[in-house]
């Protein structure tokens, strides 16, 4: 269906929306409106519904949902429950496939229900038999291989606390984070690939071990060589050779409170050390249910696939996926390489059901001409789900023509911090162009002077930040200016379909004139031209105003003359506004970007001041500051 502007751009079948678990959900509520009211006037009813109808494992639930306590967070959630974050992740064990593992290389691996219980047991064993006890940190540099599922969901079962971060991390932006929190064992690989080139990490993996006198074991993953050397590398072994003495078996799942610390997450770091945000197993397990089971609509036959690496919480939620009985589908090297489609031609190969992505990727894939619907059978592809960024309304366009006109297109936006979503899905209802579907169940998102606002408590709540005393950071970061209220750094407005538009940061808004601007209302009137890969915009501070500068990434061959730069702000102008002109555009031949993939607005605008770029390990490109550092402005 094509995009009109008096309708919505996808429908769901009605078929579909008697079937979905959502709708079995509703339980009285005549709609989502009247569902999402009751969620968050009545949250102890309705996260108890959500622990009843998802099927919580636990050793005991208790009676009160939430208790009053001191702090960011006010409540305690289930406070005497028990229960056991890998358990619910592991009760399904049959030979369907829990992971299929693929590469850019063309390599596979499948792992049953049953098959992965069994390595997990084996590994947690090993974990035990090293010292591990409850409360300790495991932390994974990892590629995102099925040893990184298992090691966590291994470390989670005795209680111990999961951090990851992918190779992409340089030595230095490893340290910022695992240095914090002093992991006792670090799990490690002999190399990655990307881009048809291997990248040997040993000797990085040698360097970080040393630097962290907390870490007793290292452990390496033979991806490449069977048997690597490890004599660089302190209190090394290899993967096989840690869990050799240790046969499948029932595992022991320790019984924990509700909000026993599950994971150790990081900010981006762009703008010094990066925080270190504690999640609890309970609320994680409750929050992550809510999204697959209800705004997924995640079935035990789906196939689920999200493109990640370790280093980010899509991460995280992806494995969830496994506690609806579904599988899930890794993908580790580029999205590109080979080819353009391979991501697509994976999918329809393993038959995925729900592909998740970056907003940024499909406006690549949009830019490139890609039509995966033209070269690969996705009819098993039933939903596509984006986020990192806002999605720009020409994506959407691209997906129901470009990929598959049938399906449930969902833009998600949350972050790291909650490891969840405040605005996501809703498989029952409409799909409006250039919008987020609805508010989370439970989540009482509003919009305050023009930001995204959250009502706490909600439990997905960091827990704290690591070495955080009195809550000073955490305070800091999500509760100013507004004491009671959760402010997430979004510019957003709510729509008269009940969804949701974000435009972009607040934190890197510009204000030329006094006009507040958000910097994806730029970037969506940019990325229309055909020439331009990506853009930034940037405020740069002049006497007693500022003005805005945009850096373009052209395509190869493409300049940046003086009739493209007069279309850019015809775009601009027409599209958005005259206060949305940039005073100057330039073509940089790169930008920089998190290891995440998220591009920075905040080095970029630090660099063209003449101040330091903050943390440059939290890049994954910090040579391309040289450009921005050079500038005459």
């Amino acid at each position: 269906m094509s995009a009109t502007e008096s309708g919505p751009i996808w429908t769901p079948p009605a078929r579909r929306v008697a079937q979905s678990n959502l709708n079995r959900f509703l339980a009285g509520h005549t709609d989502y409106d009247s569902l999402w009211r009751w969620s968050v006037e009545q949250p102890e009813e309705f996260w108890l519904a959500v622990w009843r109808f998802c099927g919580v494992k636990a050793s005991r639930r208790g009676d009160p949902v939430m208790e009053p306590c001191e702090g960011l967070r006010r409540v305690r959630w289930f406070p005497e429950a028990r229960l056991n974050f890998a358990e619910n992740l592991l009760w399904f064990q049959d030979d369907s496939p829990a992971i299929i593992a693929c590469n850019e290389s063309g390599q596979r691996r499948e792992i049953s229900h049953r098959a992965l219980h069994s390595e997990v047991s084996r590994m947690a064993q090993a974990l035990r038999a090293s010292g591990v006890t409850a409360g300790d940190r495991v932390a994974g540099y990892l590629p995102n291989i099925p040893e990184a599922v298992i090691a966590m969901l291994a470390a989670a079962s005795i209680g111990a606390v999961w951090s990851s971060c992918s190779p992409d991390f340089g030595v230095g932006g490893v340290l910022d984070r695992f240095g914090q929190i002093e992991p006792k064992v670090l799990i490690g690989a002999d190399g990655v690939r990307y881009g048809g080139k291997r990248l040997d990490t040993l000797a990085r993996l040698g360097e970080i071990a040393r630097a962290m006198p907390s870490v007793k074991l290292t452990i390496v993953v033979p991806l490449d060589d069977p048997h690597p050397d490890l004599t660089g590398i302190p209190h090394a072994l290899r993967w096989q050779d840690e869990i050799a003495f240790f046969p499948p078996g029932p595992i022991t799942y320790e019984q924990l409170p509700f909000e026993h610390p599950l994971y150790i997450l990081y900010s981006s770091g762009t703008t010094g050390a990066p925080k270190c945000m504690v999640h609890g197993a309970g609320g994680t397990l409750l929050q992550h249910l809510k999204e697959h089971v209800l705004h997924t609509d995640i079935q035990p036959a789906d196939r689920v696939f999200y493109h990640t690496t370790c280093g980010w919480m899509m991460w995280n939620w992806l494995v969830s996926a496994l506690a609806t009985g579904a599988g899930i589908v890794l993908y580790d090297g580029s999205p590109v390489h080979p080819s353009p489609d391979t991501l697509w031609a994976m999918a329809a190969r393993e038959r995925v059901t729900i592909f998740g992505t970056s907003a940024k990727y499909l406006g690549l894939m949009r830019k490139a001409g890609v039509r995966p619907r033209d070269t690969c059978d996705l009819a098993a592809l039933r939903t596509v789900l984006s986020t990192g960024s806002p999605l720009a309304p020409e994506s959407f366009d691209y997906v129901y023509d470009a990929v598959h006109p049938d399906v449930h297109l969902v833009s998600m936006s949350g972050g790291t911090e909650i490891v969840s979503c405040f605005a996501l899905g809703n498989p029952t209802a409409p799909v409006w162009r250039g919008e987020l579907q609805t508010r989370g169940l439970g989540m009482n998102v509003d919009v305050r002077e023009g930001e995204l606002i959250c009502h706490p408590p909600f439990p997905s709540m960091p827990l704290r930040f690591w070495n955080d005393p009195g809550d000073v950071r955490y305070r800091a970061a999500y509760f100013e200016p507004w004491p009671e209220l959760w402010r997430h750094g979004d510019w957003a407005e709510l729509t008269a379909h009940g969804g949701m538009v974000i435009s972009g940061r607040s934190d890197t808004t510009l204000n030329p004139g006094g006009v507040r601007i958000g910097t994806a209302e730029i970037y969506r009137q940019v990325e229309r031209l055909p020439e331009v890969l990506e853009a930034l915009a940037v405020a740069r501070d002049t006497e007693g105003d500022v003005e805005v500068i945009l850096f373009v990434r052209l395509r190869d061959g493409v300049a940046l003359t003086a009739d493209l730069q007069a279309r850019l702000r015809h775009e601009i102008r027409t599209g958005a506004s005259p206060h949305h002109v940039p005073a100057r555009i330039f073509a940089a031949p790169d930008l920089p970007r998190t290891v995440s993939n998220k591009l920075s607005e905040a080095a970029v605008r630090e660099v063209i001041h003449g101040r330091p770029a903050g943390n440059r390990n939290a890049l994954a490109n910090p040579e391309s500051l040289a450009y921005f550092a050079a500038l005459e402005l």
